[in-house]
């Protein structure tokens, strides 16, 4: 790897997590219960990483705040545009996680 200061490897971490979030934003049809199933991780889960990494900072924040940075959108309204899961992907989630 070429060697990269920590304001650089921050800058080049910084624009990578933007563009997953422009990622997540562009594929909405992708419901978080698909993004557990194959990868063991949402758009919920980056929320409250995102939240606990802001309070590490002494930031005063809240999952709503942090829902919003990371869905572009109150999280009720998007939620809302998103269907129910089917009983094949709770199913696949179920069998997913057990043992976890």
């Amino acid at each position: 790897m070429t060697d990269l200061t920590d304001a650089e490897t921050d800058a080049l971490d910084a624009a990578a997590f933007r563009r997953l979030l422009r990622h997540l934003d562009e594929n909405q049809d992708v419901q978080n219960i698909d993004l557990m199933i194959l990868a063991n991780f949402c758009r919920n889960c980056l929320s409250k990483w995102w939240l606990e990494e802001a309070e590490t900072r002494g930031h005063d924040m809240d999952l709503d705040a942090a829902r919003l940075r990371i869905y572009g959108m109150d999280y009720k309204d998007w939620k809302a545009k998103q269907p129910a899961a089917t009983p094949e992907q709770i199913a696949a989630y179920n069998a997913r996680t057990k043992g976890c």
